[in-house]
C-alpha cells in the first residue's frame, strides 16, 4: 500500500515534457543526515536567486505558494532581482560543458534540490548532489573569515552564490 505522500509527478514543460518521477518522502522531510540546507526552495526564490530567470518555465511542477513572493523575470536574467543585486551565476551552457548537469535535472542543482525537497529520491544522484552542496562550505568559511556579521556589502558574489545553494549567507 502506498504511503500518503507517495505519488508520481509528470513534468510537462519545455525542457522535460513527459518526464516523470516518484515522490517517496514527505515534502521537506526525511533528508539525508548530511544534507541540512538553511533555506527551502520557496525561501530561496523569495530572496531572489539566479537573476529571477531560473524555473520560470516549470512553475506548475511545484507548489504554487513557492512562487507567491518569488522574484522572477520571465524574459531574462536580471541580477537586480538577486538578494545581493549581483550576478553570481554561470549560464547552463557552462554547467553542461563541465558535466555538472544530471540528465533528469536539466536546470542543474537547484532543480535537483526542489525535487528532493518535494520527496524524490535517487540514491546515487542524491549522494553526488549532496557532496556538491557540502563542497560549498568552503565559501561559508571564507565569508565568515572575511566579513563582519551583517555586512551585506562584503563578498556579495560569494554570498549570492551561497543563497543559490540554500545556504543563508545573511546569517554569516
Amino acid at each position: 500500500m502506498p504511503k500518503p505522500h507517495q505519488k508520481t509527478v509528470v513534468v510537462n514543460d519545455i525542457m522535460q515534457s513527459g518526464y516523470s518521477y516518484d515522490l517517496v518522502a514527505p515534502i521537506g522531510r526525511d533528508f539525508d543526515p548530511e544534507f541540512r540546507p538553511d533555506l527551502t526552495p520557496k525561501e530561496c526564490l523569495a530572496l531572489g536567486v539566479f537573476g529571477g530567470k531560473y524555473m520560470t518555465d516549470c512553475t506548475a511542477e511545484f507548489p504554487s505558494d513557492w512562487f507567491t513572493d518569488a522574484k522572477l523575470c520571465h524574459e531574462r536574467h536580471d541580477a537586480s532581482l538577486n538578494f545581493f543585486k549581483v550576478n553570481a551565476s554561470q549560464p547552463l551552457s557552462v554547467w553542461r560543458k563541465k558535466g555538472w548537469i544530471y540528465a533528469d535535472d536539466p536546470r542543474g542543482w537547484f532543480q535537483w534540490y526542489c525535487r528532493y525537497y518535494m520527496g524524490r529520491r535517487i540514491a546515487g544522484e542524491d549522494a553526488l548532489q549532496i557532496k556538491r552542496w557540502k563542497a560549498m562550505r568552503r565559501h561559508v568559511a571564507q565569508v565568515v573569515q572575511k566579513c563582519r556579521k551583517g555586512d551585506f556589502s562584503c563578498n556579495t558574489q560569494q554570498r549570492q552564490a551561497l543563497l543559490h545553494w540554500a545556504y543563508d549567507s545573511r546569517r554569516m
